[in-house]
């Protein structure tokens, strides 16, 4: 099969200094992650496919795809907490969750004639809330999904809920592992009254988590994930002690940290305020309580689990981070990744239903962006995703593009490998290349290149290494001084706050 990817443009030819980009991308510490690109009405404005074209690129793109993994958006929450960058829609809309599942469906089944039927090796139902949504609802979703698509029998399907939705609707529970959810992540976050009330999450305290874990358990759930957020302005390293130490003794399978990012949230203003030294500062508390305890993960991987063997996430994520896999996006705003493409459904950007709705209604996918890419941000984008575990997989990196890592990223890697901020290892990671459908090139413990503990206290400036050519000039042309940009984005960010109210 021939790549089709686009031809890059000059800003994507040009080669910058190593030194300068890892110094922009420490500097720029608050954008600079796995949530590639930066800055893509830029960056990738030159990648843009015509609306006209988007059902063709997407048959196109998919086409030689025999497998590849499915993430059904839904986009609900009783509240949008004021730390939240995704696309949840306002209260006014809190009523319209039949009509959205039903053409979430809709949706399902446009792909299905689309693409025939294709095998899923993964399968997660995210938020938003997914569990706001009546039980029922999740039900016909699934099997709506089986009529469409194969699971293979590793497909773990993982949904998402909140302490008190656990808590107070147990049933909810039950039905989810009834109707073949294997894996239940809840979001917890923080657990001090004055700061989950400074996040607009006071709903979700101390009152509702013990019960929600009761439930969850009693339900039959072995596979259960606890989120954590650290980096915020008015977090102390006390108060993020305590969260650790509350969420440990919850004794979950896995434990997965997430720092806040401020980007086109309510409370972007204050990422000035919080300094990266303390960030570092944080992490390193937690891995070293979490180690305490049997929670293990590898430099610079988030989600630390006590089950030997396994990654600790839903089988859709350990695809896509370890080999790169492709995936296909259905609801409100969500994303879809091919090898050569990436595209986003309608609503995104201004957080309502409409457009989606006007899309399906009219029996046309209801894709608002499609970017069809060069190499190199493909590349990129499947270099920072692998860094979610801390390691890039050299054999499926090949398979992937045709080149070796280190013929794609020489210098990267050099200067990489020069200040001690990454390794070659041939550790399995706890046996994490186990999975199934990993199993193309006959190695037991493939070759990765891993970051170090210092590279991963240092992730911002490693990752933006990677980075494609017009993005590592965005962040290199930034000015080092946020405190414009912090203005500009509390303003953003209000309105889109105001618009889903």
């Amino acid at each position: 099969m021939i790549q089709k990817w686009s031809t890059p443009v000059a800003a994507d030819c040009v080669q910058h200094e190593m030194a300068d980009v890892f110094t922009a991308g420490q500097r720029n510490h608050h954008i600079s992650n796995t949530a590639y690109p930066i800055a893509h009405g830029t960056t990738w404005r030159p990648y843009r496919v015509k609306q006209s074209e988007h059902e063709s690129r997407m048959v196109e793109a998919f086409e030689h795809l025999t497998h590849f993994s499915l993430y059904s958006h839904i986009p609900f929450c009783e509240t949008r907490c004021y730390f939240c960058e995704y696309t949840v829609v306002g209260k006014s809309e809190l009523d319209q969750t039949n009509e959205y599942m039903t053409a979430l469906n809709r949706e399902l089944s446009l792909y299905g004639h689309l693409f025939g039927r294709r095998t899923l090796i993964g399968f997660d139902i995210g938020g938003g809330t997914p569990s706001f949504v009546d039980a029922g609802l999740i039900d016909q979703h699934i099997n709506q999904v089986n009529q469409h698509f194969t699971l293979t029998s590793d497909c773990n399907i993982s949904i998402e809920t909140t302490p008190k939705i656990a808590s107070r609707e147990p049933n909810k529970i039950h039905a989810y592992r009834q109707s073949g959810i294997k894996r239940i992540s809840m979001g917890i976050q923080v657990t001090q009254p004055d700061l989950l009330k400074a996040l607009g999450r006071e709903g979700n305290g101390l009152q509702h988590i013990q019960v929600a874990t009761d439930h969850i358990r009693q339900a039959g759930f072995d596979d259960f994930n606890i989120d954590l957020m650290y980096g915020f302005a008015d977090q102390s390293m006390a108060s993020w002690e305590s969260t650790l130490a509350y969420a440990i003794k919850l004794n979950p399978e896995h434990i997965t940290l997430y720092r806040m990012r401020y980007k086109l949230t309510r409370i972007s203003h204050q990422a000035s305020q919080v300094e990266l030294a303390r960030v570092m500062e944080q992490a390193k508390m937690a891995k070293t309580m979490l180690a305490a305890a049997g929670y293990h993960a590898n430099p610079g991987k988030n989600t630390y689990t006590r089950l030997q063997g396994q990654t600790g996430t839903s089988s859709y994520l350990t695809s896509r981070v370890i080999q790169g896999s492709a995936y296909l996006g259905i609801g409100l705003g969500s994303q879809s990744f091919s090898d050569t493409t990436i595209s986003y459904n309608a609503g995104a950007a201004g957080k309502n239903l409409s457009p989606y709705l006007k899309a399906i209604h009219h029996n046309e996918l209801p894709i608002q962006d499609c970017y069809q890419l060069p190499q190199t941000h493909m590349m990129a984008k499947m270099v920072a995703v692998s860094l979610y575990f801390g390691e890039i997989n050299l054999q499926y990196f090949q398979h992937k593009f045709g080149v070796s890592l280190e013929q794609a990223y020489g210098p990267a890697i050099a200067y990489a490998l020069e200040h001690e901020l990454m390794q070659y290892t041939n550790s399995d990671n706890g046996n994490i290349y186990q999975h199934s459908t990993i199993t193309a090139f006959g190695a037991h413990n493939p070759r990765s290149l891993s970051l170090t503990v210092k590279g991963a206290q240092h992730f911002a400036g490693t990752i933006a290494l990677f980075f494609a050519p017009s993005v590592q000039t965005f962040l290199l042309q930034r000015d080092p001084k946020l405190a414009e940009d912090m203005h500009k984005n509390k303003i953003m960010a209000e309105k889109v706050f105001a618009r889903s109210q």
